[in-house]
């Protein structure tokens, strides 16, 4: 079955929604994420700001609120060693009985990695990361003391007694569209994440993907691949589009923060970000491509995160990512733009469609 991960923040705030309340609405958080259980949502992503709050301890808080949402904690290595990384993950896990997984990103914007104190170029990121994720499965899977010495970390004598509750460990998510990316995610990744592209440059990238795997020595097929959607759903087609072009018109008119934050914009250094680069490439060649992909949020937010949009009702979205997970897509990552209410419609509308074919093919391939 395709794994469902949703999305969570601690403000009601979006591109086309100013925030509301304070940065860190305790009552708000706990009622997304609820939110999120309820619509049937396998996990929920806790994104990574320098502005934001902490992604650790919003999941704490979220998990303590819920009773079998997973959560998808985003974490950028550099900035915490990653043996005390790795066991403050097993802790989380252990609580929460195996509902943790890690979101690696590197870090495409250099002028987002110094508001941390982080000067290293994008190349130097990712091969940070490489040592980073060495280190830290083996903090996970030691039972004896190991010594690891590289050209960013060395320990000598690391042991972790604090085991992870999944097995074999946490899961591992990875995201990045550059040919580094694609060569450390295929080395670690369990999931490698990517953006919401046509579907012949999505099937592109899980080739390049894939094929890194393989060369790392890995079997391509245990690679489970994610794709990122901002859908917009209305009871028709007609009324979905009527719903896209409003979105579209609040955003061009730039009376609301590109990041929906009410105190501190997050800059994307575009330039940088392959990803980003990509995504508007693909606004460039058309605004709708293939059954339902909408290509013109990503131009008007300059492609700043996960942008494209898929417009349809919820018969026309749900083809639309069936006709992903056709091409090898494992994990749908989908967000709206009306964040907690649209959580709510893609639990009624949308999960439960794509849920009943896949289940229909798989009675029938039996």
């Amino acid at each position: 079955m395709v794994e469902f991960i949703g999305m969570i923040r601690t403000s009601d705030a979006s591109e086309i929604r100013p925030a509301r309340g304070p940065l860190l609405d305790r009552d708000y958080t706990r009622r997304f994420a609820q939110a999120h259980e309820e619509a049937g949502f396998d996990r929920v992503l806790i994104g990574y700001h320098s502005w934001d709050a902490d992604g650790f301890a919003v999941a704490g808080f979220a998990a303590a609120h819920t009773e079998r949402l997973g959560f998808l904690i985003a974490h950028r290595p550099g900035f915490v060693s990653p043996t005390v990384w790795a066991r403050k993950i097993a802790t989380l896990d252990q609580f929460t009985e195996g509902r943790v997984a890690v979101h690696i990103i590197s870090g495409a914007s250099d002028t987002e990695q110094a508001r941390d104190g982080d000067f290293t170029d994008k190349a130097t990121r990712y091969r940070r990361t490489d040592e980073y994720l060495e280190v830290v499965k083996r903090t996970w899977a030691a039972t004896e003391p190991f010594a690891f010495s590289g050209d960013f970390y060395r320990v000598e004598g690391a042991l972790s007694r604090v085991p992870t509750h999944s097995r074999p460990r946490v899961p591992i998510y990875f995201g990045g569209s550059s040919a580094d990316a694609y060569r450390v995610g295929g080395r670690h990744a369990d999931v490698y994440a990517l953006w919401g592209e046509p579907l012949k440059e999505t099937a592109d990238q899980i080739a390049s993907v894939r094929a890194a795997a393989a060369a790392a020595g890995r079997d391509p097929a245990d690679l489970g691949i994610s794709v990122s959607f901002r859908p917009i759903l209305g009871r028709t087609d007609e009324e979905a589009w009527e719903r896209a072009r409003a979105i579209l018109g609040v955003i061009e008119g730039g009376t609301v923060p590109a990041r929906g934050n009410g105190s501190a914009p997050y800059i994307l250094d575009r330039e940088s970000s392959v990803g980003s680069q990509r995504l508007l490439a693909a606004a460039g060649r058309g605004e709708v491509h293939d059954r339902a992909l909408w290509t013109a949020t990503a131009r008007a937010t300059g492609a700043a995160g996960n942008s494209t949009a898929l417009v349809g009702s919820p018969e026309t979205v749900a083809r639309a990512l069936l006709d992903y997970v056709d091409i090898g897509v494992t994990t749908i990552l989908i967000r709206g733009y009306e964040p907690l209410e649209d959580a709510v419609a893609y639990g009624r509308d949308l999960l439960p469609l794509v849920r009943s074919e896949l289940a229909h093919r798989g009675a029938a391939a039996v």
